[in-house]
């Protein structure tokens, strides 16, 4: 394929501000993917590979580029020594996957010689990356029968209950979980998690998710504590009367429509990318709506995951997990006293810890220091 020189020239300027995007080919697998490289300022880049079916390589670029830069935020924001980095493989999870694809992708993990670790996504499993496991060390989030830390969706529903307290001592002056009502749209892994510890608080729940099976599920939970749930459907789920909307599915899920239906005083979630465009954040806010930035909300499972390369530990994992109480109540505050979005403060703090690091960390030190001393 011969591209123009305009091509050329938009493909680069899309892909300046990160520092290598790997494009991965091997047409006996069927393998094709793309692995974007962020920033390695605070460390090696970390983050998982989604598998996905996307309606052309663009858009695929266009996603990869997007959830790497998140993650850089993400690991800064959270205080990791890592930089962000994401893989997205072009292909249907139903029917497009097999060892000898991910024995392939992990060979050109491989290559770029522990400049990025990776791990499962949405579209991919711990079973996937056992395969990659076979041809390079650099991935984590592995099952607990190959040394990984098992299921980070744990660490990261106890991370959304976290944000949820700062979030409830931030407008009610306590931190209390059960006496409040939250809109839960996803009854995934995480969840589902977040739904059972709001249920046992005694919190009062609207819940909707695409999977029937899940919803019977939390319904006879439900039945067996003392809080409240109530079942709506997809669309309904935006204008719930409820103190804290908990999106948990897919990103993109704030935007002028769902705006303008929101009954509720903050949106505090797993999901990734939760606002439509960077413009939401300045209209939540006119909205009279708190926003607690996803990055900062769902770390939990990244935080398990990063620390599972110096050797899985639950009880440093959880330490480390309790943070993002104090994190978001400093975002909350801080956005308050300069009068700016939450989205704002949290990006100048990530911007600080960029800044105070980079001029420490570099690639001529002839000795890797402790903090980088994981397992390859």
């Amino acid at each position: 394929m011969e591209y123009s020189k305009t091509e050329t020239k938009d493909m680069f300027e899309k892909i300046a501000g990160h520092e290598q995007v790997l494009f991965c080919n091997d047409p006996v697998t069927g393998l094709q993917a793309i692995i974007a490289i962020h920033d390695t300022t605070l460390g090696p880049a970390l983050g998982g590979t989604r598998m996905y079916p996307y309606e052309s390589v663009d858009a695929a670029l266009d996603d990869v580029l997007k959830l790497s830069e998140g993650m850089t935020y993400k690991c800064a924001a959270s205080g990791l020594d890592f930089g962000g980095g994401k893989a997205v493989i072009i292909a249907d999870p139903a029917t497009d996957k097999s060892p000898a694809l991910f024995r392939a992708f992990g060979q050109f993990v491989d290559s770029l010689n522990g400049r990025f670790y990776t791990g499962t996504d949405m579209g991919t499993t711990t079973d996937d990356f056992v395969e990659a496991f076979k041809e390079t060390h650099f991935i984590n989030g592995i099952p607990e029968e190959y040394g990984g830390s098992g299921d980070s969706s744990i660490p990261t529903a106890q991370g959304v209950l976290y944000a949820l307290e700062a979030t409830n001592e931030h407008l009610f002056n306590s931190r209390e979980l059960g006496k409040r009502s939250y809109a839960i749209q996803g009854l995934g892994k995480v969840g589902y998690k977040v739904a059972e510890q709001l249920l046992e608080a005694g919190a009062k729940l609207f819940v909707t998710d695409i999977n029937e099976v899940a919803l019977r599920n939390i319904g006879n939970y439900a039945s067996s504590t003392i809080g409240e749930l109530t079942i709506v459907a997809s669309d309904e789920i935006y204008g719930v009367e409820a103190d804290i909307f908990v999106p948990c599915a897919m990103g993109g899920i704030i935007n002028e429509n769902s705006l303008k239906e929101l009954q509720v005083k903050a949106v505090v979630g797993s999901a990734n990318n939760q606002l439509s465009d960077s413009s939401m954040a300045e209209k939540l806010q006119k909205s009279g709506i708190l926003y607690a930035p996803d990055f900062i909300v769902n770390a939990g499972g990244l935080i398990q995951v990063a620390d599972e390369l110096y050797g899985p530990n639950p009880k440093r994992v959880l330490a480390k997990t309790k943070t993002i109480y104090q994190s978001l109540l400093k975002i909350y505050q801080q956005a308050e006293m300069d009068a700016t979005t939450t989205t704002e403060a949290a990006n100048q703090k990530v911007t600080h810890v960029l800044e105070e690091q980079k001029h420490r960390n570099n690639f001529f030190s002839r000795k890797r220091r402790p903090k980088w001393e994981i397992r390859e």
